[in-house]
């Protein structure tokens, strides 16, 4: 009996033994792990690092690009598109013009009456359709009668408060938010289409000639007076409520950037030089490129798999930073387990982590990270997740948030030095840069980095810098474009 009892004894005490070892194993594991998870955000910091000396060199490389691209074409991997755009709104234009701002599942058109320098824009009224999904992908006539129909509409519900000069014919802005070879003002052929359309025949057609033949067929006597790129409208709207605006940039789901260049500087121009000596270049600017970029292995496998590849944008836009961290959560939950032993298959879905969640969680200024923990379970599934991974994950937001503002501005920055305007001995005249795009109007942290790092860029000169949020670019601008191309532009000014 007393044996037995040793024996029992013996036996309890080394399940005991054993149970402390597996605890303690899971222990070390858990810090092993941790550790892990730790250098791996470290290493990141380190690859994302953007020290004021680097960013300045790219901001150099910016604007050596935008010069070999206004050289020849195929020189850079900026395009530096000539938008045709030589006469930006002055705030003198008057009457009622329209805009049709087409850039992806939706359209948008808009009337606006100008009342010149002291009433400036008097009204405006738009509305918004959605485009049928069998319309993107059959044929071009179809696409744009529908287009024509819905415009036609529009114009019908005119009221008596919008008045257009008697024998005038109706002009309209064209925003074509997709990839064109413009050849006037008012002429493009389509290169290819992007966000869901595939329309084979209308590759190589004018669009312009396009929309015009369906707005003859609705009956309709009004005229393209302008087609224009979302960033090039953002800068005339910018410059129509304040003179000094010199650049455009779109931070939104996409990026672009657009600024008014002395035409003489412009090698590729073949044209006569326009009166006012000025010409607006749309750069494309997602597609720059360095080797000074601080590239990770992240940005890079996003980039390979992109339809659409240019890493500046992966770096800088709404669309992907998001996608970005994510990644980062991936490898961290294969890596180190840093959310459970099993990774959530959910984080294995590319850009389920949209960038306005990032930024809630980034912003999360609770004590106890609440909204980081509520994202991550209502997003990836992730639960019960203790205060120092959710500190982890907004740490990892921070990063590539700040990153990306931080290279967006010294890309502002390469844009200021093309135009003289980076140095306090480059003239006291005050600049204006106009900013359009959710990422820069709602996500603070990297809006107010993006300020603060332009400053530091610019140092003395940045006193006669100011950036200015600009609303609704691609829509108004497209109609004051239409203004002050207005084939009634001396008639208009003088009434």
């Amino acid at each position: 009996m007393g044996k037995a009892v040793v024996a029992a004894a013996m036996a309890g005490a080394m399940a005991v033994c054993t149970v402390a070892a597996l605890v303690l194993r899971r222990r070390i594991q858990s810090v092993v792990r941790w550790a892990r998870a730790v250098e791996i955000v470290k290493e990141l910091k380190e690859r994302c690092a953007t020290p004021i000396g680097l960013l300045k060199q790219v901001a150099d490389a910016m604007a050596v690009e935008m010069q070999a691209g206004l050289a020849s074409e195929g020189d850079s991997k900026l395009k530096m598109l000539i938008s045709y755009v030589d006469n930006l709104p002055s705030g003198d234009e008057k009457g009622l013009f329209y805009a049709l701002d087409l850039g992806g599942t939706n359209f948008r058109v808009l009337r606006v009456q100008l009342g010149g320098k002291e009433r400036h824009v008097v009204k405006q009224e738009s509305t918004e359709v959605s485009i049928p999904q069998h319309l993107m992908v059959g044929s071009s006539a179809e696409l744009f009668e529908f287009i024509a129909a819905e415009l036609a509409k529009f114009v019908a519900s005119e009221g008596d408060d919008f008045h257009l000069s008697v024998g005038s014919q109706r002009e309209i802005g064209f925003t074509f938010s997709f990839p064109v070879k413009q050849s006037s003002i008012a002429s493009g052929t389509l290169v290819k289409w992007t966000k869901g359309f595939s329309i084979d025949e209308m590759v190589g057609k004018d669009v312009v000639v396009e929309l015009t033949k369906a707005i003859e067929k609705q009956g309709l006597d009004m005229r393209v007076a302008a087609l224009v790129n979302d960033t090039v409208g953002t800068l005339a709207g910018g410059r129509y409520h304040d003179k000094d605006v010199v650049v455009a940039v779109i931070l939104g789901t996409g990026t672009n950037a657009a600024y008014v260049e002395h035409a003489h500087a412009i090698p590729k121009w073949n044209g006569l030089l326009p009166k006012s000596g000025e010409m607006v270049i749309n750069m494309e600017w997602g597609n720059f490129w360095s080797a000074l970029l601080p590239i990770t292995e992240y940005d890079q496998d996003l980039d390979l798999e992109s339809l659409n590849p240019g890493i500046f944008e992966k770096l800088i836009s709404g669309m992907y930073l998001g996608e970005i961290v994510r990644r980062v959560l991936l490898k961290l939950a294969e890596e180190t387990y840093l959310f459970g032993d099993t990774v959530p298959s959910k984080l294995r879905i590319p850009f389920i982590l949209r960038t306005p969640e990032m930024s809630a969680m980034h912003h999360d200024a609770t004590s106890d990270l609440r909204i980081v923990g509520k994202k991550l379970n209502d997003i990836l599934g992730i639960t019960d997740t203790p205060l120092k991974t959710r500190k982890l994950v907004v740490k990892t937001c921070d990063i590539i948030a700040k990153r990306g503002a931080r290279l967006a501005a010294a890309g502002v920055a390469g844009v200021l030095k093309k135009q003289g305007r980076d140095t306090a001995g480059g003239g006291k005249q005050r600049t204006v840069v106009a900013m359009d795009g959710g990422l820069f109007e709602h996500y603070t942290i990297f809006s107010k980095s993006l300020d603060a790092t332009l400053r530091e860029l610019l140092g003395e000169a940045s006193r006669s810098v100011v950036i200015k949020l600009a609303n609704d670019g691609s829509g108004i601008g497209a109609a004051l474009l239409a203004a002050s191309h207005s084939q009634y532009k001396g008639e208009l000014y003088a009434s």
